[in-house]
Formats: structure tokens, sequence, C-alpha cells
């Protein structure tokens, strides 16, 4: 797959799928977006003590990042797994700024990407690791899980990963009172949301975007 480095308006890096379309975050700046929609609105959200959280989509490992920084930051227990079916290369991990940009050590961010797939890595004391590489059509997990940042590619260019069946897989781990966050706002991925056993609601969008998708699994 070809990808090429954009450079977004915040300042901060996406990469850009051209045989796709598709970029990994919005052009108007990937740092402000995942921060609004899984920080803000999912893990600031969140209510439990310690955090076992699932990533649909680990792209440039930005929202797990964050997520790092702020467990570390409020010394929360954090229990992470995220799904990814395409890696990307160090050399492309390499020129990505966001340690720059969040004035952290470049080691915590390359620690992430480093880390083995398939087993639980120990990424700080507080933070546990678990990536595979997989596609979520084949979605299983051991866990149970308090939220989900659900960052696949667009439903508009992978339709399959957004059905009722595959958010019905993800809600089989969740508790009761779990929370799904994520940018697309069709309405086609809210009726499948619900189909799957949630209750969904409307946020506001980051800059370039109205709105934003929070499901409750009720």
């Amino acid at each position: 797959m070809i990808r090429q480095l954009i450079l977004t308006e915040d300042g901060s890096h996406t990469i850009f799928v051209p045989e796709m379309g598709e970029h990994y975050h919005s052009v108007h700046g990937a740092m402000q977006e995942s921060f609004h929609i899984f920080i803000q609105y999912g893990f600031h959200q969140a209510q439990s003590e310690e955090l076992t959280i699932l990533e649909i989509g680990f792209g440039t490992g930005l929202n797990a990042l964050l997520t790092l920084l702020l467990s570390n930051a409020d010394n929360k227990p954090v229990i992470y797994e995220t799904w990814e079916k395409f890696p990307i290369s160090s050399e492309e991990i390499q020129k990505l700024n966001y340690p720059e940009m969040l004035k952290c050590d470049r080691e915590i961010f390359s620690s992430l990407h480093q880390a083995a797939w398939e087993v639980d890595v120990h990424v700080t004391p507080i933070f546990t690791l678990k990536k595979i590489e997989g596609d979520i059509l084949n979605f299983n997990s051991s866990r149970i899980f308090d939220l989900v940042y659900f960052d696949a590619f667009g439903p508009d260019f992978q339709p399959e990963l957004w059905t009722a069946d595959v958010f019905s897989k993800i809600a089989a781990c969740l508790r009761n009172g779990s929370r799904l966050v994520t940018y697309s706002a069709k309405g086609q991925v809210r009726r499948n949301l619900r189909e799957a056993g949630f209750t969904v609601e409307k946020a506001p969008g980051p800059p370039g975007k109205r709105e934003i998708t929070i499901a409750i699994k009720t």
C-alpha cells in the first residue's frame, strides 16, 4: 500500500492513502481531532479507575500515545488492545512529528510501535499494550472493555467495517455502560450501532466536522 506523509492544519502529521483517497486523520488537524474525539469524549468520560480500552485502527499510534501520556499524568492504569490490518513502516514512524508537538520523549512513541505483536507488553508500569495484526471482520477478544476508540477507515471506503455484525462482536466484549466513540456521524452507522445494542448520541465535532458519534452499550 502506497502512503504519503501529510502536514495537517494544526501542524501535526497524518498519512494519505492515494489508492483509497483517504487520510488517517482530518486534514484540519490530526492532533486536535484525536484529542477531541477519543480523549475528550472517550478517555475523560470513562468512569472506571482502571481502564481497559479497545482501539480499532492503530494507524499512526496517535490515539495510543495520547492515552499513554494521560495514563501516566493521571496515574490511571490502562490496558490497551488495538487491532490493525496494515501496520505502518519504521521509516514512516520516524517521520511523524507527534513527540515534538506533545513535547514528550520520542522513545515513548517508538516503544508503542516497537512493542511485539499479539502479546501483552508493559510499555510503562501502568500502561499495558497488546497489538493485534488482523482484520476486525474477524474480531474476538477474551477481554471485557470499558471504552472503544473506533477509528477504522471511513464507511464510504470500507463499509464492511461499520456493520451491525462488527458492532455486535464488539458489544459482546463490553460492560454495560461502556462507551464507543467514533468520528463517523453517518446515519447508517448510527442505525447499525442501535441494531447492535447501543444507545446512540451525537456530540459536536472537531474543526471541519459538524458532529461525531458516541454509543453507550445498554
